[in-house]
């Protein structure tokens, strides 16, 4: 089968695909795993070969989806690494423009683009999800990865693995970068533009990549350098707003023209004054991977990581004076009525990052009665500095009194012991131990000039810890060549300590907590003896509430108003069954999943409307639930020869059952779930070197008010369906040479996250592979 993303060759009558595709499940056929059923009918096993999943579980027990570096690139326009997941069933990446590095949140079946803790994401066994924080700015560090160095992604979905913690609830997503096998180099020229208009912004913003690589192999010893840079103009991303019945009435103030009119979510009438986080980001990225085989059977990986991030973001004010100067704050007056721009309403910001990642990984591969592993990793904020204005002050380049916000030294450390235990041919028993330690450590101080001055007086700091020490077995159990579950039990100890919050005056220190919790997970598979596979899965998921929810509030009068360090974790039961069916000797396949989840203490930002009106802050909401539908197609060769498709279907009803602090968010929809969600994938391969894609992406309604008070989705704040396409063309010029040109959200759909996402959008790549 040429260029298939999923290559299955089963044996004649014993094409069952018995007990590795049970637990497995690969759902759609994105990823090269070669099966071959022996013939012998006394052991029935299935031997696996060739690319595995490079930090999953031996025995996989639930739906697992993948892609591979061939596949990115023939159909997908990736500029950024989250751009391999475009097409994955119920995935979604808010990625609101190119280079998003503090926004970009994996959405998944039953998690929104809120919810960023309940996902992780791997890069060679280095944790990249941010569980510092919950939310929007606490993405994963995608940038530590590039799509040239990407050799395949896995994802598995929710928690069914005793070897991840709660926050796999909603997904784990696995990249697996590349390693030589001979001298090989490569080189990247990608340039990408996109014409934006909105409110009173019409303007083209584009921006390049560049990106080398080398790697070789040389006996036992090999080694793999990638550097990249990506230099991006984003459209703007926030809108200067005052709502119309906030303007009194009077002849008072600056009269302006240029405000666009227009309704918030709860549809209310407001104006649109301005456009602000137009941000400029140069991105520099440099990876190093080392390996070397002292045995056969015993190999040894350290990766070291460098990202790099400027940002300077840029504002543009639609307001006019009589003399037809912008006017960025003050008393402005439109059409007879008087508003107050505060200094900071339409201000610019800078960021300065360098963060550094190091994987350290010792593992034997022997496929024998025992195998073991020993992998490190840590993540550190080297430097990691924000400044912001106070004052009203549009040029970039001016200075003036301002706040800096430094959270260098914070970061995270892994360590995990892991065993594979094959006392028969039934039986695969992985165990392990595994620590994560996280660190935030946060300070902004007032600086009488928020370009280059120092850090003057203190204004507030928070600061915290938590530490997750886990141990976990899990069976996978070949009851007969029909039959096999996967029992699983992992155990947890929580702790969280060294919490403090400041103002410029007052320190208030946390009491420490630690907490224990076990969380079975079980699956059973049954292989018909066809081309049908029926499975069912169950876990739990204790989701730790992070050290940013923990801890970051405020203090007034001494009292810490705004936070709660004594949050009840996350607790979810998740179901899910499947059926798949086998297609074409194996081409393709279908997959029709059902999943439910129940989901207590879920951690969200509410009004506790019974005691405490006026403040807002992370709270437990008592009960969630979600049942949904998911259904997944591939093949290829589908019609004609070179035509491959993938599809999926994912339905979800997510309804908040109970919140007792927040009784009108009852019965409405979980925030940032849409109802539906679908997605298409047409690839057809014109010559041996020129391939075309086509690809759709749907997604349905869903609120982010947690009583879905905002009706009005198709605005700033809003959270819109969208219906976009993306169109890709490559030709291989030559055999070293390869050239791509694509466009992506073809239709130029205007479409929201609370932030817009990108408009119609070109890019063109050049590529060198030697």
């Amino acid at each position: 089968m040429q260029n298939s993303m999923f290559h299955v060759r089963l044996n004649a009558r014993r094409a069952t695909l018995v007990a590795a595709i049970a637990a497995a499940f690969p759902a759609l056929p994105t990823y090269a795993l070669t099966l071959s059923a022996e013939a012998d009918a006394k052991t029935s096993q299935v031997v696996v070969q060739g690319d595995k999943p490079s930090s999953l579980p031996t025995e996989i027990p639930t739906t697992i989806e993948g892609i591979q570096a061939k596949e990115i690139e023939r159909n997908i326009n990736a500029i950024d690494a989250e751009d391999a997941l475009k097409y994955l069933p119920s995935l979604l990446v808010r990625k609101r423009y190119v280079g998003d590095y503090n926004h970009a949140v994996l959405a998944t079946r039953a998690s929104g683009t809120g919810n960023s803790a309940r996902s992780m994401v791997y890069a060679d066994g280095i944790l990249l999800s941010n569980l510092l924080g919950n939310g929007a700015t606490f993405t994963p560090r995608w940038g530590l990865v590039t799509p040239e160095e990407i050799e395949r992604v896995d994802v598995l979905y929710g928690p069914f693995s005793a070897a991840y913690p709660g926050n796999s609830v909603g997904a784990v997503v696995d990249y697996r970068t590349r390693m030589p096998k001979a001298f090989e180099a490569h080189a990247k020229v990608l340039g990408f533009s996109e014409n934006f208009q909105l409110y009173g912004t019409d303007k083209t913003y584009s921006g390049k990549q560049l990106s080398a690589s080398l790697g070789n192999r040389q006996g036992d010893f090999s080694w793999w350098l990638n550097l990249n840079q990506l230099d991006s103009d984003g459209h703007p991303i926030a809108f200067t707003n005052k709502l119309m019945s906030a303007g009194v009435t009077s002849t008072a103030g600056k009269v302006v023209t240029g405000a666009v009119a227009g309704k918030n979510p709860q549809n209310q009438d407001w104006w649109i004054l301005g456009a602000t986080g137009q941000y400029h980001t140069i991105q520099d990225h440099a990876k190093v991977k080392l390996a070397y085989d002292f045995s056969p059977t015993l190999h040894a990986a350290y990766t070291f990581g460098y990202w790099r991030n400027k940002m300077d973001s840029g504002v543009e004010s639609y307001l006019r004076d009589a003399s037809g100067n912008p006017v960025y704050s003050g008393d402005v007056n439109i059409k007879g009525k008087k508003y107050t721009l505060s200094a900071t309403d339409m201000s610019n910001s800078q960021n300065r990052l360098e963060h550094l990642s190091h994987g350290l990984n010792l593992k034997s591969s022997s496929k024998g009665v025992f195998d073991w592993e020993v992998a490190a990793s840590l993540y550190d904020y080297n430097k990691d500095i924000a400044r912001s204005p106070l004052v009203a002050i549009p040029a970039a380049d001016s200075g003036g009194a301002g706040r800096i916000t430094d959270q260098s030294g914070t970061g995270w450390n892994t360590l995990a012991l892991k065993g594979i235990w094959r006392p028969d041919t039934q039986h695969t028993v992985e165990f392990g131990y595994q620590r994560e330690a996280y660190h935030l450590k946060t300070l902004v101080s007032d600086t009488g000039n928020w370009i280059a001055g120092n850090a003057d007086k203190q204004f507030s700091a928070f600061r915290g810890d938590t530490s997750l020490q886990s141990l976990y077995a899990q069976d996978a159990w070949r009851i007969t060549p029909h039959w096999k579950t996967i029992i699983g039990v992992r155990a947890e100890q929580w702790k969280a300590d060294k919490g403090a919050l400041a103002n410029a005056s007052t320190t208030l220190n946390f009491a420490s907590r630690s907490e224990n919790f076990v969380s079975p997970k079980a699956a059973i598979a049954y292989a018909s003896g066809g081309d049908w596979t029926y499975k069912a899965s169950l876990g739990r998921a204790v989701r730790m509430p992070t050290v940013s929810e923990l801890y970051q509030g405020t203090i007034s009068n001494t009292t810490i108003v705004n936070n709660d360090p004594n949050l009840k974790p996350e607790k979810s039961w998740t179901t899910e069954w499947s059926a798949e069916r086998s297609l074409h000797d194996g081409r393709g396949l279908l997959r029709t999943t059902l999943f439910h989840e129940r989901t207590s203490d879920a951690l969200y930002s509410q009004t506790n409307t019974l005691v405490t009106p006026n403040v807002t802050n992370i709270q437990n909401v008592d009960d969630i639930r979600t049942t949904g539908l998911e259904i997944a197609f591939a093949d290829n060769d589908v019609l004609l020869p070179g035509l491959d498709i993938s599809a999926s279907l994912t339905y979800a009803d997510s309804v908040i059952v109970r919140n007792d602090k927040f009784p009108a968010s009852v019965n409405k929809r979980q925030p940032r779930i849409p109802d539906w969600r679908a997605n298409l994938l047409l690839s057809y391969r014109v010559t041996d070197k020129f391939s075309s894609s086509l690809g759709i992406r749907y997604s349905g309604k869903q609120y982010s008010a947690l009583d879905n008070s905002d009706v009005n989705a198709d605005t700033y704040f809003g959270f819109s369906d969208f219906l976009v396409a993306d169109l890709r063309l490559r030709y291989q010029v030559a055999r070293q040479w390869s050239a791509a040109i694509g466009i992506d959200n073809l239709n130029n759909k205007k479409y929201w996250a609370f932030h817009p996402y990108t408009q119609r959008s070109v890019v063109a790549e050049l590529k060198f592979d030697f």
